[in-house]
């Protein structure tokens, strides 16, 4: 029998569970070294933590490594349902937020590792977290794409610590009364983005699609879907930072400028951004949020359990 230690919290209504004990020994060395080896020899433990029965097709995991930077306050793998991803917004502050709840970190500036670039992270007393994401930008503007049965639908392509297509106003409310159509329509547009054979950098699969629209209650509302086909609860803050880059691009947003990104559900990221030091479209943005830890636990794998290693997708 295996036993996972884990951490669960909530970021704006998205879901992450931090493991933080009984996870494979991926030695030493640079992240992306060690999320190569855990893809290449480990991935049933992936499933087993997020995947049905223990998880769910939202949940995002997150395991806690040591960090090859003995500055740094951790080290992180996020993982979904269906693969990894580079970083987190929402999960890196519900990491923060997690640690914060173990003692081992107090009110204050923090730097945290991922495969894609270490990220800042200001803890505030009141628990609000401030992370400083890795460098952002957009990669191409104003892309079009045939989308079956929809039509042409133009976005720009952006990264903001995953790859995005961002659509602007698209033709469906971005309401959760909504989100089953949301979901298929953002997915169709991934698939045609797929099949045409548009990238990010390096030919690199764009696997997020956010859909955008202005609102009432903030600068804009946004849909994102993720690459299982869940939709994020949160307001997605890597997404919000992909936003920013393409705002900054287009100058409708200046440094240090706020704005206020609210989700599906309503919550909101508040972001702004800095230039990188000596670039003139590469942005440095920082997201604010909060995260809620709403369980501690074990999860248990029998050896006899034919689903030991979770229901893949």
């Amino acid at each position: 029998m295996s036993v996972i230690e884990f951490v669960d919290s909530h970021t704006a209504g998205e879901p992450t569970r931090v493991v933080i004990g009984g996870g494979p020994a991926l030695g030493d060395g640079a992240l992306p070294e060690r999320l190569q080896r855990l893809i290449t020899d480990h991935d049933a433990f992936r499933s087993a933590v997020v995947n049905e029965p223990r998880g769910s097709d939202v949940l995002v995991g997150a395991l806690l490594v040591e960090p090859e930077d003995p500055a740094c306050a951790a080290g992180v793998i996020f993982f979904n349902n269906v693969g990894y991803l580079g970083m987190c917004g929402h999960g890196t502050i519900g990491v923060v937020a997690t640690l914060a709840h173990l003692g081992r970190i107090q009110p204050g500036r923090h730097r945290i590792e991922t495969p894609v670039g270490t990220v800042s992270a200001l803890l505030r007393a009141n628990g609000e977290v401030t992370i400083e994401n890795v460098v952002s930008y957009r990669y191409r503007r104003d892309v079009e794409v045939q989308v079956a049965d929809v039509g042409v639908v133009r976005g720009d392509v952006a990264w903001g610590g995953n790859w995005f297509f961002l659509v602007d106003s698209p033709p469906l409310e971005l309401t959760i009364a909504n989100c089953d159509k949301l979901t298929e329509y953002a997915w169709a547009v991934r698939c045609a983005l797929n099949g045409h054979k548009i990238t990010g950098a390096g030919g690199a699969e764009i696997d997020h699609v956010e859909l955008s629209a202005p609102t009432a209650e903030a600068d804009s509302r946004n849909f994102v879907l993720c690459p299982g086909k869940a939709y994020d609860r949160s307001p997605c803050g890597t997404g919000t930072s992909a936003k920013l880059a393409c705002l900054a691009a287009d100058g409708k947003l200046m440094p240090g400028q706020v704005w206020r990104q609210e989700g599906i559900l309503g919550t909101a990221f508040e972001g702004s951004y800095r230039m990188e030091n000596g670039s003139s479209n590469r942005i440095v943005p920082s997201i604010t949020g909060k995260a809620h830890v709403t369980a501690q636990g074990q999860l248990i794998l029998h050896p006899d359990d034919p689903f030991r290693a979770g229901i893949r997708v």
